[in-house]
């Protein structure tokens, strides 16, 4: 009866014996990255859920905080700008790398979050620089996406002075610069404006294509795709994203498009970053 009584006391010495001779784990050395922005970085309408799915590596935590429709003031009037402010606080990463990209709803007819270009935005883009860095964390400016529009075959980029005035910014700042605008404009000057289509969250309708095959594109919005059927059980309805038709937001094929130029130029802009990447 003793032998048996002394077995647990035996095996549990024998396991903390096997414990102690293994080597000393290594402490895990991650990182994190936030994406803090517009609909253009946005889950369902932007690169961002592409980005953090495809091209940061399982030692990078990826978290996008990018709402739809904010610009560089609307984002912290609301209250998201305390939530990612909270989130570079953790304390639990070696390193908080911060990505902000705002210009599309900063620019005018945006009631209620329109900025001016001259003051008020690169006050704004500087403010969020100087918090971060306070925060602990480290700040990457984004310049904004290119919308897709264009006339006679060249692209309308209504978007370069935002770029350029967070370009500004970031050269006094120094600041990491990823400049998605310029890489963009490019490639979807290379594509053309029926090819460029294709980014789109859904397929345009048929005259949408046969105007941009002349080389001109037609800005009208297309009715969105209809309503998910209500739940037959009764339950609470699940969200419902309305995926449209424009030239600003992205689908599944321009979300993986866009998110390998930011991957490719974040890898450049911060090389602390190059090994923990996938292209």
């Amino acid at each position: 009866m003793k032998s048996l009584l002394s077995l647990p006391l035996l095996l549990a010495a024998s396991l903390a014996t096997a414990q102690d001779a293994r080597p000393p784990a290594t402490p895990i050395r991650a990182d994190k990255i936030i994406l803090v922005g517009d609909s253009t970085t946005a889950v369902q309408s932007g690169w961002g859920s592409s980005f953090c799915s495809h091209h940061v590596s399982s030692f990078i935590a990826c978290l996008n905080l990018a709402r739809g429709g904010r610009s560089s003031y609307s984002y912290r009037a609301e209250g998201s700008w305390d939530i990612a402010l909270a989130e570079m606080k953790t304390g639990a990463y070696d390193r908080t790398w911060v990505l902000v990209q705002f210009g599309h709803n900063d620019q005018p007819g945006k009631p209620g979050r329109s900025t001016d270009l001259a003051t008020e935005f690169p006050t704004n883009m500087r403010r969020y620089v100087e918090e971060i860095r306070a925060a602990g964390a480290r700040p990457v400016l984004v310049t904004p996406l290119t919308r897709r529009m264009f006339k006679d075959g060249r692209l309308d980029d209504d978007l370069a002075p935002w770029a350029d005035a967070i370009r500004k910014v970031a050269k006094e700042m120094d600041v990491p610069l990823v400049d998605l605008h310029a890489r963009s404009v490019a490639a979807v000057q290379a594509l053309g404006p029926a090819q460029s289509m294709r980014l789109a969250e859904i397929p345009p309708v048929s005259w949408m294509i046969a105007a941009a095959q002349t080389g001109t594109t037609i800005d009208h919005e297309v009715p969105p795709m209809p309503d998910v059927p209500p739940d037959p059980s009764g339950r609470p309805p699940l969200g419902q994203p309305k995926w449209q038709f424009d030239y600003t937001h992205l689908g599944v094929e321009g979300a993986d498009f866009f998110a390998a130029i930011v991957a490719d130029e974040l890898s450049r802009a911060v090389p602390e970053l190059r090994e923990r990447m996938y292209p």
